[in-house]
């Protein structure tokens, strides 16, 4: 139970369906937060609401462990040059790994959450699908979901939509009924700064220099460690030739190459660390198969086909149409239809 909306709907239908409920809020960050997932009034709010469900209450402090596999890996991407994608990285390492195995230890038989996501059966296993809401479908963010870590959890919203939460919510009076949605990075404070400040306080931030690409040099920037794939704003870079991107991004030479959209496009995007939903979709299996990927949380799907399986778990896209370069650090996914076949992280 985040303090929001949708877990605390997911609890009420739980327990009206006959299970025996309780509420668990990670406590995930020490910092300040404006989010509206991570903060104190977060906790008190999926507090109060699991009083009124009349169900046990309990916080669980993955503090350290959210900093090890989640805040760090962040900041040292950046520094990389790569673009991370820290929920996906939670639900890896904290929601779906450190919480089930505290449900393990304390002998709970499900883990329910409140996402906007199905799970479908297909033989012997399960697979994530696209939620019944296409504007709150989050999919994409639990592709990393598989196994028998799947096979214990359950999105009891997977076939409402956001308005029949909502509505449902104040039907029961929860307090959560009208809060907003949380939004951006959990633990990146607008309020304080933003990404800018909370990454110049961990690393030092690097000038860098701008290229088109030609090789000629057009501009410089404050920080390299703060431009992504595909950035357009704050580049500062005018001239002729209309609207520049930036197409790659060398921290090495403190370098950003920034070019027209024609420069942007790519045929095809390299996967690494890649996470089957199962053996029929594992690998060499899906050489040659066409699929749906979508390369961010909001994303449009885009057709594609699976052109290549190589060790480690690689694989590479090739796109029925030239799309827009995805950051490397960014996550893929492929779908059949509504359901998540395979995921991975875009390599350099």
């Amino acid at each position: 139970m985040s303090g929001g909306v949708d877990s605390s709907v997911a609890a009420a239908l739980l327990q009206r369906a006959g299970h025996e409920v309780v509420g668990v809020t990670m406590k995930l960050w020490g910092g300040q937060s404006d989010s509206g997932c991570c903060s104190v009034s977060d906790v008190d709010d999926a507090r109060r609401v699991a009083q009124q469900l009349g169900i046990d209450h309990h916080v669980f402090n993955f503090g350290d462990e959210f900093d090890e596999f989640v805040v760090e890996p962040y900041v040292a991407d950046h520094v990389a040059g790569r673009t991370p994608n820290p929920c996906v990285e939670c639900n890896r390492h904290i929601k779906f790994d450190k919480l089930l195995r505290r449900a393990d230890a304390l002998g709970f038989d499900l883990v329910a959450t409140g996402h906007h996501a199905r799970r479908v059966q297909r033989g012997d296993h399960f697979r994530i699908a696209r939620g019944a809401d296409d504007r709150k479908d989050q999919s994409y963010v639990l592709y990393p979901l598989v196994g028998p870590a799947l096979a214990r959890t359950i999105f009891p919203l997977g076939e409402m939509t956001k308005p029949q939460v909502r509505a449902l919510a104040e039907e029961l009076g929860l307090r959560t009924a009208a809060k907003p949605d949380s939004q951006d990075v959990c633990f990146i404070a607008k309020s304080t700064g933003g990404r800018s400040v909370f990454l110049g306080e961990r690393i030092p931030m690097r000038s860098a220099t701008v290229v088109d690409t030609s090789g000629q040099r057009v501009g410089e920037l404050d920080s390299i460690e703060l431009v992504t794939i595909g950035q357009r704003r704050g580049l500062d870079v005018g001239g002729p030739g209309g609207r520049r991107y930036v197409v790659d991004v060398d921290t090495a030479a403190q370098v950003v190459t920034v070019g027209g959209l024609e420069d942007l496009l790519s045929d095809r995007v390299e996967l690494a660390e890649v996470v089957y939903a199962d053996a029929s979709s594992a690998g060499d299996a899906l050489v040659g198969r066409a699929v749906g990927v979508q390369c961010s949380a909001h994303g449009r799907e885009a057709p594609a086909v699976v052109a290549a399986s190589g060790r480690a778990a690689s694989l590479t896209i090739g796109w029925n149409e030239p799309q827009r370069r995805v950051a490397p650090g960014q996550s893929v996914v492929l779908y059949d239809g509504d359901e998540v076949i395979a995921g991975g992280v875009v390599a350099r």
